[in-house]
């Protein structure tokens, strides 16, 4: 089969979609663990995962730590966009980073960047190919435990806001017309934060069912 002929999908997000392991020092899960890789494979050969994760990612602030430029979003979707066109599906995950107690963003106004910048972004870029635009899947985060060193000390109020933000995601995605997969009861590793090794192939899983029952 043809490479163009294959559905393309890009996966968008962060340290989740990137595979970062829980309580290492950017340890980095391997292929046989994180989402996109088992997704893959799970899909078989008439689909294409694209792999764009990428740590402390944000919608829209800025990380002003040393080694963390461009981790603003919203500034990179389109050229990712483009890059990687056509592309037939964006399954995003992304949010988290918002949650950070430093940016004293509230869910509403996380789910309003989420929307504005990246979910009508993405349904309303045409391909520059072809006449065609990408269908959008929209996760919801996983629920942060504040309960650890390293979440208490980045996510305080961390637990209430991301279990709000899966009701605000699932509106977004009704109201645009996106499709929707909830992450909200996939466990965190010992950081509070992070994906575990089944959380991830669980969810891999659950994309493959979703995605599998689109019509393209």
């Amino acid at each position: 089969m043809n490479k163009m002929t294959k559905k393309r999908i890009l996966c968008f997000g962060d340290s989740y979609t990137w595979g970062y392991i829980p309580n290492t020092d950017h340890e980095r899960f391997p292929d046989d663990v994180r989402f996109p890789k088992v997704l893959q494979r799970l899909l078989g050969g008439s689909f294409e995962i694209i792999e764009e994760g990428l740590n402390s990612r944000t919608l829209v602030n800025e990380d002003t730590r040393s080694g963390k430029e461009g981790r603003n979003g919203s500034q990179y979707l389109i050229p990712c966009l483009d890059s990687h066109d056509p592309i037939d599906l964006v399954v995003i995950m992304l949010g988290t980073n918002e949650l950070k107690h430093q940016f004293q963003n509230s869910p509403e106004k996380i789910g309003n960047l989420f929307e504005k910048y990246f979910i009508k972004v993405i349904l309303n870029r045409k391909s520059q190919f072809r006449n065609t635009y990408p269908k959008v899947l929209i996760i919801s985060l996983p629920i942060i435990n504040e309960n650890t060193e390293y979440s208490s000390q980045r996510y305080i109020g961390g637990n209430e806001k991301s279990k709000k933000l899966e009701e605000i995601y699932m509106g977004i995605a009704k109201t645009n017309k996106c499709h929707f997969v909830s992450a909200c009861e996939l466990e965190v590793g010992e950081d509070g934060v992070h994906l575990t090794k089944q959380s991830h192939i669980t969810l891999a899983n659950k994309l493959n069912e979703k995605i599998k029952s689109l019509k393209f």
